[in-house]
């Protein structure tokens, strides 16, 4: 299945990334652009620095993990010509590919561009990926498919201002049901799908959670409306991250999520900012077309391929566990099992075109790192078994305990502790082997991160791990944190695992061992796992693990971590979500500049909302520079309008006619109009004009440029 890129098929938007990439990447390399500067930049179009010097890891914005064949062969193509050739499948629903030279990545993005794939917004302080129950359209549960609500949220704040220049990234989501299957309670924004009646019709609405969160600090998401309707989702996202651009962390990143600002605020506080945000929004009200994303189920004369399993026992293990009938009657959906979520470009050619010949052109990436076929008849199952074992995508036991999901950890990633995928590997082998009986078991999960950020989900996991070390002088001990009890129970609820013990994590398969000894002896009958932990307590199992976790009578290989044939050592880079800039007072300048001529192109536009929000975050940058000039700390865009007031207004320095913080506010008081927008831009520009006729004023008195070395740039 080769394919040539259509490059005519690009739009404008996409090729203006692209160019913007290319020339930019120039500008780092000849020492036209800081270093730091520049991450930030390639961060916000999926290009993201990997554990190994000198490449790039490039990651596709995939929203709600929908792929046709077409774009699946594309990717690999892209792979194959530019990577070591692998698909990497991710937790959020999307494909990385690892061992990207810089240079290179434009090329892979226009590659891509052609079929309709991004890589915008796929990293960096952005609105990330937007998951989705992979099953949506086609889930016997779901009261209506959320498919073309995660499609609309994804196209609205794609190259959104709003979202531009956050202080950290929002992620959101939605299930398809109440079985929370898209994980909603610990995302920035999670929707669950419901509907009434009124006026003896059906009215759709979502179940809304605010302000949740994995990583070092998990929360869980606070429930806002028990049902928003449907046409409210987007204009409550769009003024929620307002909030959050606004009054949200800058300087400590650790405390820059919303989910700490909600803590902060509060939550009737946070939803009372909200509300003051409704007037100055783009749409009070934004209708989605409940067709957009079509179910794509195949046509009636879709042929039948005669076939009988090459191995019955695990035919009928695959059955059991990895299909399920779909709500469209006589049809049936497959899931895929992809271990660690890799798959290479030929066999991803494959599979794709296999899918053509037994399954609807709608391939979903899993947020289990796998995929799930749709509409695939019944009697073309043995059949597809048959293919899928010839390509090693045939394992039973999806989403059981045997599918583990693992991050790359310290495959690829800098900031990854310890190897996770070794260990995955390890655990996988174990369960098959020791505990057949399991291959059923849904209800209890294992997730395994290489560091605390939860790339991996184990804090949403029955039994996770995340990267760790123990010091025995004068060497360094890979370990890993146990945490347990967390996850989605069988009635929907969301819970946060506890951390309860570190251990060597050579260790940690006994780790699993003692755990699943312990609840398959003691556990009531037909109890879940996590009832079981809740139950005894996290003292109970601190004391079970305890035995484990002792280093004195540890030899050999035991301080090697997963995978290596030496002793380990710790080498924890940095990570680039976000982090410190290096830069001078005068390109902060150029930035604010810069939003000036973005106000003024949304203007001519007639993207009057735009326009504002692009002269209101002018004004920011603008006073940010200044302040910084004086050393005065930048750490929220309500405190850089505050200080300004006092460091430069209320001083003398600079004459503004009303109460700048109030002023620059009142784009949030006036409905987006065309006047508006002409006299806020207007505004912005002669401001950022006295900006740098000051600034000119200080350089005259110093000589020099002034350099800013904090993470106060951020603001």
């Amino acid at each position: 299945m080769s394919q040539v890129p259509d490059f005519n098929k690009i739009s404008p938007e996409a090729k203006k990334d692209i160019e913007e990439l290319k020339r930019r990447i120039g500008d780092y390399k000849t020492g036209r652009e800081d270093e730091e500067r520049f991450k930030l930049y390639r961060l916000t179009r999926g290009v993201y620095g990997q554990r190994q010097f000198g490449v790039q890891m490039f990651r596709t914005k995939i929203p709600f993990g929908k792929l046709t064949t077409e774009q699946l062969v594309a990717i690999a193509n892209a792979a194959e010509k530019y990577t070591n050739g692998n698909l990497h499948i991710t937790t959020r629903q999307n494909i990385q590919m690892h061992y990207v030279k810089l240079d290179d990545s434009p090329a892979v993005w226009s590659d891509l561009a052609s079929y309709n794939v991004t890589a915008r917004e796929a990293c960096g302080n952005t609105v990330r990926n937007i998951t989705a129950s992979a099953k949506a359209g086609i889930d016997p549960n779901e009261p209506f498919d959320v498919s073309p609500y995660a499609q609309a949220a994804f196209e609205y704040f794609l190259r959104n201002p709003i979202c531009q220049d956050m202080g950290r990234k929002i992620k959101p989501a939605f299930s398809s049901s109440e079985q929370d299957s898209a994980f909603t309670y610990f995302h920035d924004f999670g929707f669950i799908p419901r509907v009434r009646q009124e006026n003896g019709e059906e009215r759709r609405g979502f179940k809304l959670i605010v302000g949740g969160g994995l990583g070092a600090v998990s929360i869980v998401g606070h429930t806002v409306y028990e049902f928003l309707e449907e046409e409210k989702i987007i204009p409550f996202m769009e003024a929620a991250i307002r909030v959050f651009d606004r009054y949200g962390e800058r300087e400590k990143r650790m405390k820059a999520r919303m989910k700490y600002l909600v803590q902060k605020l509060g939550i009737e506080e946070f939803l009372r900012l909200v509300e003051e945000e409704r007037k100055g929004i783009k749409n009070q009200e934004y209708w989605i077309d409940a067709n957009a994303v079509p179910t794509g189920q195949p046509k009636e004369e879709q042929a039948i391929f005669e076939a009988t399993p090459h191995n019955t026992v695990r035919y009928e293990n695959w059955r059991r566990t990895n299909v399920f009938e779909q709500k469209q009657e006589g049809w049936f959906g497959v899931q895929v099992r992809v271990y660690l979520g890799n798959i290479q470009a030929e066999k991803a050619r494959k599979f794709a075109a296999l899918v053509q010949t037994v399954a609807a052109d709608d391939i979903r990436l899993t947020v289990n790192q796998g995929m799930l076929l749709r509409f695939v008849r019944e009697d073309n199952l043995p059949y597809l078994f048959n293919e899928l074992e010839k390509l090693g995508l045939a394992e039973a036991g999806f989403d059981s305990i045997m599918d583990i999901t693992a991050c790359p950890g310290t495959d690829t990633c800098a900031l990854g502790v310890t190897n996770s995928t070794g260990l995955s590997g390890e655990l996988e082998k174990i369960l098959e082997q020791e505990y057949p009986e399991l291959i059923d078991e849904r209800n209890i999960k294992i997730k395994i991160s290489g560091c605390m950020n939860s790339c991996g989900q184990h804090m949403a996991a029955s039994i996770g791990f995340h990267g760790s070390s123990i010091k025995k002088r004068p060497l360094v001990i890979p370990a890993m944190q146990v945490v347990l009890g967390g996850g989605v129970d069988p009635q929907g609820k969301g819970f946060v695992a506890e951390k309860v013990i570190k251990v060597p994590t050579k260790k940690v398969p006994d780790v699993v061992r003692y755990l699943l000894d312990e609840y398959l002896e003691k556990a009531t009958e037909g109890e879940y796992f996590n009832d079981f932990y809740y139950r005894n307590g996290k003292k109970y199992f601190y004391d079970l693990l305890k035995p484990l976790a002792q280093i004195d009578s540890l030899e050999g290989a035991d301080f090697f971590d997963w995978g290596q044939d030496h002793a380990y050592k710790q080498e924890i880079g940095v990570g680039e979500c976000a982090g410190v800039t290096l830069d001078v007072v005068g390109t902060i300048i150029q930035d604010a500049f810069d939003k000036v001529e973005l106000s003024k192109e949304a203007y001519v536009g007639k993207a009057y909302a735009d326009s504002i929000y692009h002269s209101y975050t002018a004004f920011v940058i603008g006073a940010k520079a200044l302040l910084l000039s004086a050393d005065v700390k930048c750490n929220t865009h309500k405190g850089i309008l505050s200080d300004f007031q006092t460091h430069y207004i209320n001083a003398g320095k600079i004459v503004f006619e009303e109460n700048f913080e109030r002023y620059v506010l009142s784009m949030k008081k006036q409905t987006p109009s065309e006047e508006f927008a002409k006299q806020y831009s207007t505004a912005a520009k002669a401001f950022v004009q006295e900006v740098i006729a000051i600034r000119e004023g200080q350089l005259a008195e110093t000589g020099q440029e002034k350099l800013v070395i904090s993470n106060y740039y951020k603001a």
